[in-house]
């Protein structure tokens, strides 16, 4: 069987690093087989992390800023690509195809009149061609606006991949991701992909990480181990006014972001906190209490009642806060919770294989939407291609 090594970078809604990881994929459709070769994290400056953090909001989000943005995350994404291929002991040459999902600046998965939203879109920056002139390989980029032009909401496309790598025919297996948003895919029993389901249940690591930074001053960027959270008590009245947000019992095909859990709604929930003279890990361990609590409503509401669950996977970075893993834990009993660590895809790569493997099939001729989880009208073949210098050679593989 022929192999392609292809890097996937990923920025997530934390906008803390880009996350890159080689992989060695054969085959392809249900037949694809991928190897994780390395996997790192290439941390943004504070200067450039500001940047993305402004750029996502209406008000500072100005066409000047945003230009430059993107070429300057072109070459952040460049570079992480590069590091990925030395730690790996491999040199550029090698690597056959870049699949790289960008920076989310902004997603409107649905028309919203009242917000004065005429139609889906979506925006993902972080400039593919340069990407393809720093490192002379082929990318593909843009993966979510093919599937909101056939009538999706361009969210969420792991679960395609997911069904590749976790599928099993004997057990019935959720993989829940904790990253900037919280999302699951489950996997029913019996291998069917139309039978795959998917969607987002709401924030994760964005609100937990942005009242830690507002907490420590600045001086944190990350709930580390879940500490603070451990230490914290939690605020049971502030937290089901919390979780009478109207997203979490919205049914799906659903997808969220900073647009409904970003700045805006953080701030909301630091002035309520400052009027009730909440202390700082109080409020930390009520995020993390909301953010396990949406998740397992989640499950109670649409998949639950469905399905009889053997397994959850957990993947992101918000899989290593082990106040979130051990509150998700407690909920799910019986139900066995493992990180995707156990199956050879740590948490933290996992998001960055994904695509990867989306890139590869891309390249490869073949759909990689799931109608039955975006709500498109059809199946449709994901993401822009960037020819690097190596295109031709890569077509005659």
């Amino acid at each position: 069987m022929k192999t392609h090594k292809v890097i996937g970078l990923m920025s997530g809604t934390s906008a803390d690093g880009v996350d890159a990881a080689l992989v060695d994929i054969g085959g392809q459709g249900a037949k694809t087989r991928v190897d994780l070769l390395a996997h790192t994290t290439y941390p943004l400056d504070a200067s450039l992390r500001r940047d993305i953090i402004q750029s996502c909001q209406p008000h500072s989000g100005t066409v000047d800023r945003i230009c430059q943005l993107n070429f300057r995350l072109g070459e952040a994404f460049a570079e992480a690509a590069i590091q990925v291929t030395q730690q790996a002991g491999l040199d550029m040459a090698e690597i056959d195809l870049i699949g790289s999902h960008g920076q989310t600046l902004f997603h409107v998965p649905m028309k919203d009149s009242a917000r004065g939203f005429s139609t889906a879109s979506t925006l993902q920056v972080g400039e593919p061609a340069v990407i393809a002139e720093r490192t002379g390989r082929t990318v593909v980029a843009d993966f979510r606006c093919r599937d909101m032009a056939a009538g999706g909401i361009g969210a969420p496309l792991a679960p395609y991949v997911h069904y590749l790598l976790f599928r099993d025919k004997g057990r019935s297996v959720a993989v829940h991701n904790l990253g900037g948003i919280s999302n699951l895919t489950l996997l029913p029993k019996g291998g069917d992909l139309s039978k795959v389901i998917g969607f987002d249940t709401g924030p994760a690591n964005l609100l937990i990480d942005r009242i830690v930074e507002e907490v420590s001053a600045g001086k944190e960027h990350f709930d580390l181990d879940g500490l603070r959270a451990a230490r914290g008590k939690i605020q049971e009245e502030m937290l089901e006014g919390l979780l009478s947000h109207p997203f979490i019992t919205t049914p799906p095909p659903k997808a969220t972001g900073r647009e409904d859990f970003g700045p805006g709604f953080a701030e909301k929930i630091l002035i309520s906190a400052r009027g009730q003279g909440m202390e700082g890990d109080d409020l930390v361990a009520t995020v993390t209490a909301f953010t396990a609590e949406s998740i397992l409503r989640n499950y109670r509401l649409f998949v639950l009642p469905h399905y009889d669950l053997d397994q959850i996977i957990l993947a992101g970075g918000g899989a290593y806060n082990r106040t979130l893993v051990s509150m998700l834990s407690r909920g799910f009993d019986p139900i066995p919770v493992i990180l995707s660590d156990a199956l050879e895809f740590p948490a933290k790569a996992l998001e960055a294989v994904i695509f990867a493997v989306l890139a590869h099939e891309t390249l490869a001729g073949f759909a990689a939407n799931l109608p039955g989880v975006t709500g498109a009208s059809r199946p449709v073949r994901l993401g822009a291609i960037i020819p690097g210098e190596n295109f031709r050679g890569l077509l005659s593989r």
